[in-house]
């Protein structure tokens, strides 16, 4: 070889085929060709192992979104469900500020009711049914008198127009006008008269039963 040529390494063929050509037999892995020292074989992943981890990213992205989906629906029921209850709380409120007001309305004859009783005049005759029936259609709404003779006295129910002794157990004494009540709240204060009375047989305020009888 001419010394103007630097000398060429020779070329080494490397056979990696798994099935020896002469033998048709498989070869040992151990007799596989092996990296040199420093060399670095980088390793590719088998394709089942890239389906595997793509499938196992993708079912992780789905089940993200289908949490967030669901949180996003329990949020909307939970509104909704909020905005039933409010309302239907409306409703109630309106329909018992209607029941109120027209019960409000009927006071006046519920009045001339008890001055007829107070009379005789309801005890026979076609006015003794009108006031049972109206009687009944009042009780069926709520519709509740209050004050009686004797009960305790007390300012958010009644109405003084006289006051008679020192004050210490005032009770109801004349009843000039009954006070009604519809659910908690008072339609009408009672017109009464106070007076002192005896601790002991000092009764609390009760409603009446019927609102054309007390």
């Amino acid at each position: 070889m001419s010394a103007d040529k630097p000398e060429q390494e020779p070329v080494t063929v490397t056979d990696k085929r798994r099935i020896d050509p002469e033998t048709f037999e498989v070869r040992d892995p151990a007799e596989e060709p092996r990296a040199e020292e420093g060399e670095v074989i980088e390793s590719v992943p088998a394709e089942g192992d890239t389906e595997k981890a793509e499938q196992t990213e993708g079912q992780s992205q789905e089940a993200k979104e289908l949490a967030e989906r669901t949180a996003d629906l329990q949020r909307v029921s939970a509104e909704y469900a909020n905005y039933r209850r409010r309302a239907e709380a409306q409703r109630t409120a309106i329909a018992e500020e209607a029941k109120a007001s027209v019960a409000a309305k009927f006071l006046d004859v519920l009045d001339d009711l008890d001055r007829a009783r107070a009379h005789g005049d309801l005890e026979t005759g076609p006015l003794k049914a009108l006031s049972g029936k109206l009687t009944a259609v009042f009780d069926s709404v709520g519709l509740v008198a209050f004050g009686e003779e004797g009960d305790a006295f007390d300012p958010e129910l009644h109405e003084a127009v006289q006051m008679e002794g020192d004050g210490h157990h005032p009770v109801l004494g004349a009843v000039l006008r009954k006070g009604y009540r519809f659910g908690d709240r008072i339609l009408r204060h009672a017109m009464v008269t106070v007076t002192d009375g005896d601790p002991a047989d000092t009764p609390g305020d009760a409603p009446s039963a019927e609102p054309g009888t007390e």
